[in-house]
């Protein structure tokens, strides 16, 4: 709570002399006092109005104030309550701390007694918040798509829901695969923001030609092929939150445009001569070092402070802890059922093994071995064997294809001839699409590339007249 912001503090006590004393008292560290003079009127009170702290005379004339105390208590556990007792009543204010009472004070007593007791008794109930707060985070094991309670995610979740609710632009880093994107939707699903678009533009796969009119879109005949007004994603995220991703490969004359949209708000379609207004949140990502690209001369040191407001730093995988089994389990039980499969837990050498892996690719590849695993086994127990050979190690299969579970490819014969690296190549993705029945998407998790690369190679072999099959 702000130092600045009174607290807010319940008297319950019915001789109304004794009241305005206390009253007194209490307005010395400024403090904001609601008094009661019955139980029931105080129980309604801080129904209405939690308080910070509870001054409480045990002697009420319409019930008696252990009652009080224990519905107080019912409603708010962290609520510190002081007993105000007479001499001959020590003995009932011992029994009121046992029900959960902080401390007592016996009458009469002066101002500074009062507040000393007050004071400990609202910093009790700061350190008792503190620590929920923190019982919290360990049992936060999800999060706006997230899945892991590890220290390091859960940093990550409270600097998510710090910024949130703010305006100020987001610069998230990390390694491929460490959930970038899912880190930039869960800051717009916390905004106020929430009910308006997320638009996310991934700058590294867009030619760098199209990626202008992608950003701020074009109108009819500003180039071939521009066949009518088309909105950019400037405009399709007005009102919400704009994501560019991997915003290091942004060619350097798009990332002077990039930073006038920033500072002004203003959009430009190619070919047009007509300014558009939006408002939109940034976010941005990269799996580079973005200052080390700025000293490089690739990324604009302007673009960068603007954009590098409240930066977001995403942990690898291998340093999250049992995070990792926690998202197999999760990512097991998805591709099971959408694949009918019977696959329900892993065998405990199995999650050994999980957890040593080093994951070069973070969560995208541990997603996409599961589901290699799912789409090629079942049984009722993931177990060594099944793993493809690059995570199962010196103890998983030495082959590939459907009994190994490694990827698709029989290892070279001692006496074979070494082979072009394109035919090998060639010769894992036509095996993978046998396998899968020409599914281009399983084939590529099998092989953990994107399935683009396999329609571009298709393409490719198409062109040149070679066979795919």
């Amino acid at each position: 709570m702000s130092p600045s912001k009174k607290r807010r503090i319940l008297l319950i006590e019915d001789t109304v002399p004794l009241a305005k004393l206390y009253i007194e008292f209490l307005r010395a560290e400024s403090r904001e006092v609601m008094h009661c003079t019955r139980g029931q009127e105080a129980l309604d009170a801080a129904a209405a109005a939690p308080p910070d702290a509870v001054i409480l005379d045990l002697k009420l004339p319409d019930m008696d104030g252990l009652e009080v105390l224990r519905a107080l208590q019912a409603r708010d556990a962290s609520v510190s309550v002081v007993i105000i007792t007479a001499h001959g009543s020590i003995d009932l204010a011992v029994e009121a701390m046992k029900l959960g009472a902080f401390d007592f004070i016996v009458k009469p007593f002066n101002a500074d007694r009062l507040n000393l007791t007050l004071r400990n008794a609202l910093e009790r109930r700061a350190l008792t918040r503190i620590v929920e707060d923190y019982r919290k985070d360990l049992d936060r094991g999800r999060f706006h798509g997230f899945i892991g309670g590890s220290p390091e995610m859960q940093a990550v979740y409270r600097t998510i829901e710090s910024v949130a609710a703010s305006r100020a632009n987001v610069f998230i880093t990390g390694e491929s695969g460490t959930g970038k994107e899912v880190a930039a939707q869960a800051i717009h699903r916390a905004s106020p923001r929430r009910d308006r678009p997320f638009v996310a533009l991934n700058c590294a796969a867009i030619p760098k030609n199209l990626l202008e009119s992608e950003i701020f879109g074009h109108v009819k005949g500003a180039f071939t092929g521009a066949a009518g007004d088309r909105p950019g994603a400037a405009l399709l995220a007005d009102g919400g939150t704009l994501f560019l991703d991997e915003i290091c490969e942004m060619p350097v004359d798009l990332q002077s445009k990039l930073l006038r949209f920033v500072q002004t708000g203003a959009v430009t379609p190619v070919g047009s001569g007509q300014e558009a207004r939006v408002d939109v949140r940034f976010v941005a990502a990269t799996n580079r070092d973005p200052l080390a690209e700025v000293q490089a001369g690739r990324f604009r040191e302007d673009l960068y402070y603007r954009l590098h407001v409240i930066p977001l730093a995403l942990p690898p995988l291998r340093d999250r802890g049992d995070d990792v089994i926690e998202i197999a389990r999760s990512f097991l039980v998805d591709y099971a059922r959408e694949e009918g499969k019977s696959l329900a837990s892993f065998a405990p050498e199995v999650e050994a093994r999980l957890r040593a892996h080093d994951w070069p690719g973070n969560v995208r590849q541990l997603q996409n071995v599961v589901r290699n695993v799912v789409v090629l086994h079942d049984g009722p127990q993931v177990t060594l064997d099944m793993l493809p050979a690059l995570v199962a190690g010196a103890d998983g299969p030495a082959g590939g294809g459907p009994g190994g579970g490694g990827p698709v490819g029989d290892p070279v014969a001692d006496d074979e001839a070494v082979q072009p690296l394109w035919r090998v190549e060639k010769d894992m993705i036509q095996r993978a699409l046998r396998l899968t029945g020409d599914d281009v998407p399983r084939a590529a998790l099998m092989l953990e590339i994107s399935p683009s690369t396999i329609y571009r190679k298709l393409q490719q072999w198409r062109v040149s007249g070679e066979s795919a099959a």
